[in-house]
């Protein structure tokens, strides 16, 4: 493939041209300095959302299909009402005694594989994914982990070192061992086999090299991959391979978590597997800055026998409100059964571009989290970023806001609220038919 490889930061993002920026552009660039990421060559400046729709400063509205943030819709009236009526009564950290914490654990937890019985809450997936890799080390007694070759897993120190997709111009450290991931591309018809045997290679390396493996950690759609997430049940010969090797298996389910697969809760219940921990983040508070590590009891008390941990914030009761309130949420307005739903119809919709377009080589999808892979002349070899970028910047002209994602930049990654009705869906399909009518 002749394409370069592209880090996720660069992706559909503002570069500064020549010119000097002016208003609240040249604000933010002189505060912010180089860790100023922005979408869109021409950045969009944000006043209000609600449901699936963000409204600029301009007066345009967007169609959202980008942000998995707000799971259950922008500025839900539920959640927002939770942490106001909450901020107003008490905001303390977990080292006191509150009923309404332990109340949503005990939710939380009836969402997750029993034997995962202990939960530690943090403020973000980052921290979540780190804390997996000191437990993961603490038990195994290795320090090897693998991943895909185009993961994400957060921006501390250890687990920007797991995410080849942060990566400008690096590659991860020695004790980082990258496959590609789960896709024809690499494995032809035989998925499960093709990744099993990867998985089998890198432990074996990894081992050769003295780091040994203590995990494998995988977001469950692998979304910035591409999102792949059929046959269902191909991780699980990959993670009997990680296990037989004394390897711990960690599901990421920061993105494909709460709901957003459809036919399961979590994207680990597409494949059969349960995991050893379970890191999530993001759609937890609908904007709200929360997530969470769920293990099993042992893991965690053989990390905690050495290093104690505390986190302020996580599990403060105002994140417990808004992480109620997304359950509730989800639970009485059926987001679940709609994202099936919603998601098979549009799935249909983008098959049927894709039959007479010659640029789509495949539409990947499960419940409302697709990935839309964009070649030349439809060939898997031949990926086309600059197709992907165009047709990005096209969409946000069609007034609909969308990411790009994969090795390539090539693939666009489709990620509403799980709110999304079907004239929404068709909004968004009417849109990309139309721009890729004129590629």
């Amino acid at each position: 493939m002749s394409a370069p490889k592209r880090s996720i930061l660069t992706m559909n993002a503002f570069e500064l041209a020549d010119g000097k920026p002016d208003g609240l552009l040249a604000r933010r660039l002189a505060n912010v300095g180089a860790a100023s990421v922005l979408f869109y060559r021409e950045p969009i400046e944000m006043v209000s959302a609600k449901g699936a729709w963000m409204h600029a400063a301009d007066g345009t509205s967007y169609l959202d299909f980008y942000n998995n943030v707000p799971s259950v819709g922008h500025c839900h009236p539920r959640v927002v009402a939770a942490v106001s009526e909450q901020l107003g009564v008490l905001n303390i950290n977990t080292r006191y005694l509150n009923e309404r914490t332990e109340r949503y654990l005990d939710a939380l937890k009836a969402k997750l594989p029993e034997r995962l019985s202990n939960v530690v809450l943090t403020c973000s997936g980052s921290e979540a994914n780190d804390l997996a890799l000191r437990i993961a080390a603490k038990v195994t007694g290795d320090t090897g982990v693998i991943v895909t070759e185009n993961a994400y897993h957060g921006n501390t120190a250890a687990v920007t070192a797991i995410s080849p997709s942060a990566l400008i111009g690096a590659d991860p450290p020695a004790n980082v061992a990258t496959v590609a991931p789960p896709g024809r591309a690499a494995y032809g018809e035989d998925i499960a086999g093709g990744f099993r045997d990867a998985i089998e290679r890198a432990a074996a390396d990894l081992e050769a090299a003295g780091h040994g493996l203590a995990a494998l950690v995988c977001d469950s759609i692998f979304s910035s991959d591409g999102v792949f997430a059929d046959p269902s049940g191909f991780l699980h010969g990959a993670v009997e391979a990680v296990r037989a090797r004394g390897g711990l298996y960690v599901a990421d389910e920061v993105q494909p978590g709460f709901a957003r697969t459809g036919s399961g809760f979590w994207g680990f219940e597409h494949h059969g597997v349960c995991p050893d921990m379970v890191t999530m983040g993001k759609p937890m508070g609908n904007g709200y800055p929360m997530a969470g590590l769920a293990a099993a009891p042992a893991h965690l008390g053989a990390f905690c026998a050495d290093v104690g941990y505390f986190n302020t914030f996580g599990g403060s009761p105002v994140a417990a409100a808004a992480g109620q309130a997304v359950l509730d949420v989800i639970e009485e307005e059926g987001l679940q059964p709609n994202a099936e739903r919603v998601g098979a119809y549009l799935f249909e919709r983008l098959l049927s571009l894709a039959e007479g377009s010659g640029t789509v080589a495949e539409v990947r999808r499960e419940g409302l989290f697709m990935g839309i892979e964009l070649c030349r002349d439809g060939d898997l070899a031949r990926p086309d970023p600059e197709l992907a970028s165009a047709t990005i910047d096209g969409l946000r002209r069609r007034r609909v806001l969308i990411g790009a994602a994969g090795r390539f930049g090539n693939v666009l990654k489709v990620r509403p609220p799980l709110c999304l009705t079907l004239e929404e869906a068709d909004f968004f399909a009417d849109a990309l038919g139309a721009e890729l009518a004129v590629r």
